[in-house]
């Protein structure tokens, strides 16, 4: 038992499974470098869901990466999904040359790599004999952490300046602490730096979980941590907003253990979130449909407050 648990611990979740992971898996993009993948699955059972993970672009060199985000992606995988992780275009150590057009954040690139995996599902299972076969194509979902959450908006039907990036083939969607509306809500520098945030979350109706940290302190904008809580407003599809109490950006942990990404280590509020968004995959992606209700449930009639739900 985890000592450093307590708050959460009656959160339910199912009990861990053996996981087994590939990296790196490559796959060819056209006129550069192929793009590489960590696969991290079950060891056992087949009709996998499968969760593609945007990584976000926060100070660390590696967690920005495929190698990153261990403590979200494990719990996923112990729990019965197919975690896919990229090293995006923006990555410091596999990324492409910030110098390049588009750069450093090449936001486009990012978009184009997440359907590129969606359009080279059958060559991962190929590099990974062991997981073919048993990756369910029908139930996949997107999760993307800060400057990951607006690539998955993106996704998920986020428009900019009229243009639409949306897949239909995306069936669910995780924003973490994702980034909240553009324009004039960020300061005048940001929004001259990042023009590229001034989306219109209206067109999202794929399901959504959106996650914020209640103590987030986004510098991008005059706003406190409720610009966050933007896509859940604007989005139709976005069906309930996730806020984990005492912490940050980082959300307990998710990025790493003791990483720079983590402003604020607590353990309690990063085992809240990963039961909660677990149960609310399971749920949404047929996989334990009471999954979500029953972690409700748990979460009113504990005594801690350790995370708030806000359904739409």
């Amino acid at each position: 038992m985890n000592r450093l648990i307590t708050l959460s611990r009656e959160l339910p979740t199912p009990v861990p499974e053996i996981t087994v992971a590939y990296t790196p898996i490559r796959l060819p993009m056209p006129g550069r470098q192929p793009l590489e993948l960590r696969l991290t699955v079950p060891a056992a059972g087949g009709n996998l869901p499968i969760v593609i993970l945007s990584h976000g672009f926060g100070p660390s060199n590696y967690i920005p990466s495929k190698d990153g985000y261990a403590p979200l992606v494990q719990f996923w995988a112990e729990r019965g999904f197919a975690v896919i992780q990229p090293t995006q275009a923006s990555s410091r150590v596999g990324g492409l040359d910030p110098e390049l057009p588009n750069g450093p954040f090449f936001w486009r690139e990012r978009v184009a790599e997440m359907r590129a995996i969606l359009d080279q599902l059958a060559e991962v299972e190929r590099q990974a004999p062991a997981v073919a076969g048993r990756l369910d194509h029908d139930r996949i979902a997107v999760a993307g952490h800060s400057f990951g959450g607006f690539t998955c908006s993106l996704l998920l039907g986020a428009r900019l300046q009229g243009e639409g990036f949306s897949d239909p083939r995306i069936g669910a969607g995780i924003l973490l602490a994702a980034p909240g509306r553009g324009g004039a809500d960020l300061t005048p520098e940001n929004a001259e730096r990042f023009p590229f945030f001034d989306v219109d979350f209206s067109g999202i109706s794929t399901p959504t979980l959106v996650v914020c940290g209640a103590d987030d302190d986004p510098h991008f904008t005059p706003r406190g941590p409720e610009w966050h809580a933007d896509p859940f407003h604007d989005a139709p599809g976005a069906d309930a907003l996730l806020t984990i109490n005492g912490v940050g950006h980082g959300l307990g942990g998710i990025a790493g253990w003791d990483a720079r990404e983590t402003e604020t280590e607590d353990p309690d509020a990063l085992e809240a979130t990963r039961r909660l968004t677990l149960a609310w995959l399971r749920s949404t992606l047929a996989l334990d449909p009471a999954a979500w209700t029953q972690s409700q449930s748990a979460l009113k009639e504990s005594a801690a407050s350790i995370a708030e739900i806000i359904p739409k």
